[in-house]
């Protein structure tokens, strides 16, 4: 078993407004039930970058609780590999597996785990967000008893492996929305979340896929990984557009994958009579829309979409057969005292997806 040193590397969020880097954190201790696992890499999600924005959403305001409970490590799409296993877990897992995990611990005794819905567990513990509970920007993270953990493949590249928990969550949205051969789907947001669903709708075989940004980069990528036509907001009137591509009857499925509470509207829009619109970002501002388009003039479907169930071992099998396109998605990689450099690339649009690498 490898010697693990008492302290450890860390970024540490110790408020809204104070997150360090700490060059001597502890290093996490585990019990009979938990595992430690040594940190290969660490994606910065949309929602890292909202709370590091201290959005309401995650520190409370505007009406909202707070989520985030300092300090904490943040980071939940991580990938690494075991270092130590506690006595009761060594018959399921061994050292030097290298494995990813689900972002939520299920509580297992709330409503939602008892009827197979773990994923909305009531206290919804999301690694990277408490500190009972520290992420993967880190050297370590401790996986307690209840972490959902999958095997990932040694072919597997770095950048390979850290898209598993994105695009999982990436395949949920895309179940969700039901997406066939008779649909004309629209997805809004052309970033890490939406390009893994663009190479999952291309396995639906949708009658056309469209894909929107703002990003001509991430548009040129959404057509590598499977996109039928791509289209600029800023560059054309998109709404009008997708109406003349569809008898003026407007899209079938719409996905809402900006963080944007402008593509909430549009979406309403250009979407039909009856269709599905699937929520799927988070924000960091209310989004307004007129409410009677969903009911009295469109009779409208509207779905959300939140975490990854069930969509782990179909990610991974996506990714190694290659219809879960990755190439060219992860832009940049940074180590973890150069945290801010990395916070600022991956809310530029120069990047796509950014990894921390301990």
């Amino acid at each position: 078993m490898k010697t693990v040193p008492p302290t450890m590397r860390a970024l540490v969020a110790h408020s809204a407004d104070r997150y360090h880097f700490e060059a001597a954190w502890p290093t996490p201790e585990i019990g009979p039930d938990d595992i430690l696992l040594q940190i290969e890499a660490c994606g910065i999600c949309a929602g890292d970058l909202k709370a590091r924005q201290r959005a309401a959403r995650f520190w409370g305001g505007d009406g909202m609780p707070a989520y985030c409970e300092p300090p904490f490590i943040p980071g939940h799409e991580f990938v690494g590999r075991i270092v130590a296993v506690g006595e009761r877990r060594r018959d399921a897992w061994n050292v030097g597996e290298r494995i990813v995990a689900e972002q939520i611990l299920p509580c297992g005794h709330c409503r939602y785990c008892r009827q197979g819905q773990y994923w909305l567990c009531d206290p919804h513990d999301v690694f990277g967000f408490r500190s009972s509970l520290n992420g993967g920007m880190a050297e370590y993270v401790r996986l307690p008893a209840n972490a959902l953990l999958y095997r990932v493949p040694e072919t597997f590249t770095r950048a390979e492996a850290a898209l598993i928990e994105p695009f999982a969550c990436s395949l949920h949205a895309v179940r969700r929305s039901a997406a066939s051969v008779d649909d004309v789907v629209v997805l809004a947001g052309a970033g890490t979340l939406g390009l893994g669903m663009v190479s999952a709708l291309r396995q639906r075989n949708p009658r056309q896929l469209i894909v929107l940004d703002l990003n001509e980069k991430r548009l040129e990528r959404a057509r590598v990984c499977g996109a039928d036509l791509t289209l600029n907001p800023a560059q054309e009137d998109v709404i009008n557009r997708v109406l003349e591509l569809t008898d003026g009857y407007g899209c079938d499925v719409y996905i809402e994958a900006t963080g944007h509470p402008s593509a909430v509207g549009q979406g309403l829009e250009m979407i039909c009579k009856a269709g599905r619109f699937i929520e799927f970002s988070v924000f960091g501002a209310p989004a307004t829309v007129d409410w009677s388009i969903i009911g009295d003039a469109k009779e409208l479907t509207l779905l959300g979409s939140s975490l990854s169930p069930y969509c782990y071992e179909s990610t991974i099998a996506g990714i190694a057969d290659g219809t879960r396109v990755t190439e060219g998605i992860v832009t940049h990689e940074f180590a973890l005292e150069d945290w801010e450099a990395a916070f600022e690339t991956a809310a530029s649009t120069d990047s796509i997806k950014v990894l921390i690498v301990p």
